[in-house]
């Protein structure tokens, strides 16, 4: 599987090389692919290296614009080193690269042009700068079928925000998240080039670590032959961990891209820290190896680009060049990936543990150049500050700014957390631009989500989080590792520890995927007649009721409603399919009894009411 990414690979089906010398220009025609596969597209170019005096990421540009009868891209390239550089960690070469996610079918037809000139990389002026000849420079390609099953993204095409929820693009089929906020630093793994921590962290306030990076070798056994490895046997540990957060049904991993001066200090894309215009080629290869398989397994990249701590890093927050840069390295190399949504940094903006911040202007424009480099309309969300003021005095001024989709929210009290996520979706409708609040971080910060040998249920976890935002309106949740916790947000090896998490998750995002048509629900909690609860609703159609403890004398509101509903309970700790209680049918028209859940356990229960059309 190590070159399964390369173009011309096995979903090659017919490969047919026409050479001419028109121009001095090479045209590669007619090899097939697969519908949201990605299409790698090799050109041989000048000779050169990360360390070349003509910087090879920002003095030359390569453009390739991709045509089909119904649509047409242009997407940037990137310096390729020998084109294998993830297994041979080559620093130099004369390849160029470029990565697409053709997204119809049938013939597509593709011409590129790699320029040079001082800081062209920057510009957007497609005119600009000096031809450099290149091979492949114009060529066709068909696109049939994909041959893939979900989980695997590729089964279904790309995610992008709609309605304040993810969506298939293509299909229009809405998708509900829920996985690993934890560890931050997943990207400092032990078999990538060029990483290492730069200092252990041991300050208050943050999770210690030493100065080993992540091996993760509890999930070795968790790696299956035939899967990805690198350099005769590098990954596994890694790869491992992602099979099995996959297993559990998870759907999404966060990750930095950068903690240069932040809690772990040992993630960054550069080729050397302290310069932030050269790149590792060979270690942003195989990272790219890495999310590859990522979204064969249905995970979510959630990729954040910053934390508080080096928010003003570059350019003192600016969106200058050296940022530029970085995000424009990013959308060349990885933009192409079918389910990837950008977060703008960790704890964005000022408090009182980081007075230093990037400010609103700051964050608009580093928004809205996102948005304009991307050829995908991939999700931008803001993460935020635990408590108040420091949340709101950053988001009442962004809240309505169409460029930013949502929020990836951090809360501090975990009993407050569906009342944060309502009061910013009220907001932000207020403001005319809905936003998507994904449940990311919850707190407190040093505690989190606790291994399973702590607390087997994550009881307050299971009420007040999972249940109370996603009935509240939330798109999703991720799990964040307490510092405090002997496996925290920085050194967590396995998984594992919250088997039983991941598993409670999963009946959640199941009963929202095959029950509620969320995405046109509303959280209406006042509807039941318990402080020990949610309601979310679709008005005369379907209601979904969280009961903390219910024993009877439970009611829903149906006051203004015709007709009658059919009444069905889900267990939010066992899953599984829908189950009778002691009443089956309720009327419209007043407050009616909900009766009691199919048994007597004292556990928390889901009512499911229905109107019968």
């Amino acid at each position: 599987m190590k070159n399964r990414y390369f173009l011309l690979s096995s979903l090659c089906l017919l490969v047919l090389f026409v050479a001419c010398n028109e121009e001095n220009k090479e045209v590669v025609a007619l090899a097939s692919h697969m519908q949201w596969h990605t299409v790698e597209l090799s050109f041989e170019g000048p000779m050169t290296s990360e360390a070349a005096s003509e910087n090879p990421f920002l003095n030359y540009r390569l453009l390739v614009e991709l045509k089909h009868a119904e649509t047409s891209y242009t997407v940037r390239g990137f310096y390729a080193a020998d084109g294998k550089a993830g297994e041979t960690s080559a620093a130099s070469g004369g390849v160029w690269q470029a990565r697409f996610t053709p997204d119809k079918l049938g013939e597509w037809t593709y011409s590129a042009v790699l320029q040079q000139g001082d800081s062209i990389a920057l510009k957007d002026d497609s005119y600009e700068g000096k031809p450099v000849e290149i091979t492949n420079q114009e060529g066709a390609f068909t696109v049939g079928p994909s041959n893939k099953k979900a989980p695997d993204f590729r089964s279904k095409g790309r995610l992008v925000s709609s309605n304040g929820y993810f969506r298939f693009g293509e299909n229009g089929e809405y998708w509900i998240k829920g996985g690993a906020d934890s560890p931050e630093n997943l990207l400092a793994f032990e078999g990538f080039d060029g990483t290492y921590r730069m200092q252990r962290s041991d300050d208050d306030g943050e999770a210690r670590t030493n100065d080993t990076i992540h091996s993760f070798k509890p999930h070795l056994n968790d790696w299956r032959e035939g899967d990805l490895t690198w350099q005769g046997g590098k990954g596994k540990g890694l790869v491992g961990a992602l099979n099995y957060l996959s297993s559990k049904g998870m759907n999404v991993v966060y990750f930095l891209t950068m903690n240069i001066n932040g809690d772990g200090k040992d993630v960054w894309p550069y080729a050397d820290p302290n310069d932030f215009s050269r790149f590792d080629v060979s270690k942003l290869a195989q990272w790219e190896m890495v999310f590859q398989h990522m979204q064969s397994k249905g995970l979510m990249l959630h990729m954040v680009l910053q934390e508080t701590e080096n928010e003003t890093l570059l350019h003192g927050g600016d969106t200058g060049p050296l940022r530029q840069l970085y995000f424009r390295e990013l959308m060349a190399r990885f933009g192409h990936h079918l389910a990837l949504k950008f977060n703008l940094g960790e704890e964005n903006g000022p408090a009182d543990f980081s007075p230093i911040a990037q400010n609103d202007a700051q964050r608009k424009a580093m928004t809205s150049f996102i948005s304009a480099i991307d050829p995908y309309n991939h999700p931008i969300l803001l993460h935020t500050h635990s408590h108040e003021p420091a949340r709101s005095n950053v988001l009442d001024s962004i809240v309505g700014f169409k460029a930013l989709d949502g929020l990836s929210l951090q809360v501090d009290l975990r009993e407050g957390a569906s009342d944060v996520v309502a009061d910013w979706k009220n907001k932000s409708q207020a403001a005319g631009h809905d936003w998507m609040i994904t449940m990311d971080e919850i707190g407190m910060w040093h505690t989190g989500a606790v291994p399973d040998s702590v607390t087997p249920e994550h009881d307050s976890l299971r009420k007040y989080v999972l249940w109370g935002t996603l009935l509240s309106g939330s798109a999703g949740v991720e799990w964040y590792y307490g510092a405090r916790n002997v496996y925290n947000d920085l050194n967590t090896e396995d998984w594992r520890t919250t088997d039983r998490l991941w598993e409670l998750t999963h009946h959640a995002m199941q009963f929202f995927e095959q029950y509620l048509p969320y995405w046109e629900m509303q959280p209406d909690h006042s509807l039941i007649n318990t402080k020990d609860g949610y309601c979310f609703r679709k008005k005369g159609t379907v209601y979904a009721a969280y009961l903390a403890v219910p024993q009877g004398g439970h009611t829903i509101d149906l006051e203004g409603e015709t007709g009658t509903f059919t009444v069905k309970w889900y267990d939010p700790l066992q899953g599984g399919a829908l189950q009778e209680g002691t009443v089956q049918e309720i009327n419209g028209g007043t407050a009616q009894e909900l009766g009691l859940p199919p048994n007597s356990k004292k556990q928390d229960w889901v009512v499911l009411v229905r109107s019968i059309k």
